[in-house]
């Protein structure tokens, strides 16, 4: 008997990439594509302060958000990911595909294993696949960072999982450098099909819907989930990955929620000078700002030493905070918070 539509599993992708790799770009470029998916999203914040949701342009689609801590080492997390993954299915007249964007610096093998887990969820989705970006231009410092051993280090852990990559950015790096660190990526993961892209667009027929995982043998209760053999070769990991993931001690976040408008000039150099002086320690820095004399939202991104900042849509009837993180190892949230206050106009 032909199954009913409604009853087969629902594939989900999940986006991953180091700080800054164009993430949210991507998922920009999905949801604004003419693909005939209807897609679910699930975002994961590293920080306080929920900033991701403000970046994501606006749309039709299934929307959570979960900022109460990473999905790839907080078992509690977890769990709460699969609760939003019960509330999507109940709803699942509303989508044909999920899409899980995790945070920067997620390891997403723990996320993966949480589809082949025994229960009611995990029976109704289908992992589709792990696409992870690459920034073309900082890719070699964070792959080779020497203060990560190959255990920790989120952005390795991201492309041995993948089994798509996608080489984004490559307007600012040359071909030589774009050469260099497709090399690098080919010698942690030798199978995932590499594709290029600048601002993250990609054909999103390549990303979605490609089989990555294959239907597991069996569904894995907790008990079991150590006892599959060579076949279940991602379950393995993920299992592994579960007992003893950990990020980088050293790496956190600073946020802040700031009434009042900044100075632009001000604003810009500071943060330039922020950047320059922190050019190993800050990966990322991002926000929706307001800006004097401007009714505009602004966008602000930051990689290391590069900084962007751009007009948007109006605030409309939000009120107008600004919200910022910044991620990085060791970073003084004293100086930060003086600093960006030092930027407010009068």
């Amino acid at each position: 008997m032909k199954l009913n539509p409604a009853y087969r599993p629902v594939p989900v992708t999940i986006l991953t990439g180091f700080l800054g790799s164009g993430k949210t770009t991507l998922l920009n470029h999905i949801l604004t594509e003419r693909h005939g998916h209807r897609i679910a999203v699930i975002e994961n914040e590293f920080g306080e302060v929920d900033v991701d949701s403000d970046l994501v342009l606006s749309s039709e689609e299934e929307i959570y958000q979960m900022t109460n801590g990473c999905i790839c080492c907080v078992a509690d997390v977890r769990e709460d990911l699969v609760q939003v993954l019960g509330k999507l299915l109940a709803r699942r007249e509303r989508f044909d595909h999920i899409l899980v964007e995790t945070s920067g610096l997620a390891d997403p093998t723990p996320v993966a294993a949480t589809f082949f887990v025994d229960n009611d969820v995990a029976r109704q989705v289908r992992l589709d696949a792990i696409v992870t970006l690459v920034d073309a231009r900082h890719a070699l410092a964070h792959l080779d960072d020497p203060l990560l051993d190959g255990a920790a280090n989120q952005a390795v852990e991201q492309v041995v999982t993948a089994d798509r990559i996608v080489i984004n950015k490559t307007d600012l790096a040359s071909e030589a450098e774009l050469v260099a660190v497709e090399a690098r990526v080919r010698r942690i993961n030798e199978t995932a099909e590499m594709l290029r892209s600048s601002y993250a667009r990609v054909d999103v027929s390549r990303i979605l819907g490609i089989g990555g995982f294959m239907p597991p043998p069996m569904v894995l209760n907790d008990a079991q989930l150590h006892e599959c053999d060579a076949d279940c070769e991602h379950d393995v990991a993920a299992a592994a990955a579960i007992a003893g993931h950990a990020h980088d001690p050293s790496v956190g976040s600073v946020s802040r929620v700031l009434d009042g408008a900044f100075d632009r000039e001000r604003l810009m150099a500071w943060l330039d000078a922020l950047a320059a002086g922190n050019a190993q320690s800050l990966f990322r820095l991002k926000g929706v700002v307001a800006i004097a004399g401007d009714e505009r939202r602004h966008v602000l991104q930051g990689v290391h030493r590069l900084i962007d900042l751009q007009p948007a849509d109006a605030w409309g009837d939000r009120a107008a905070a600004s919200k910022i993180v910044f991620i990085g190892r060791e970073l003084d949230a004293a100086a930060i918070d003086a600093g960006l206050r030092g930027c407010l106009a009068a």
